[in-house]
């Protein structure tokens, strides 16, 4: 059974992007527009590794990972944050908040 990848972002084209690539290495990929959408996802999908956003509506990336690293089913999840935001008081807050690693989104 191949990896599974939960990818949740707010816009459209980031998921689309990372999930067509992540198809292409030969993932099985999921999608979420937000931190809400992304628990329902977790729970039918059971994925292996989640690749999260920081700032969404209705539920933000980093109430999500507090949430899950709480949660006994998913403390282990692997997650990786993906945030425009790049300074060092971010990313340690997304750390802090239990991602095991933090990645900047290429803006321009």
């Amino acid at each position: 059974m191949n990896c599974s990848v939960l990818v949740v972002d707010d816009e459209y084209d980031i998921r689309q992007l990372l999930t067509t690539m992540l198809s292409m290495m030969g993932y099985q990929s999921y999608m979420a527009q937000d931190g809400l959408e992304a628990l329902e996802k977790i729970s039918e999908y059971q994925p292996d590794i989640l690749i999260l956003d920081v700032m969404m509506p209705r539920m933000d990336g980093l109430t999500l990972c507090r949430q899950l690293r709480g949660d006994e089913a998913t403390a282990t999840l692997p997650i990786i944050m993906l945030s425009g935001k790049a300074h060092h008081e971010a990313i340690q807050e997304g750390l802090n908040a239990g991602a095991n690693r933090y990645m900047v989104k290429p803006t321009g």
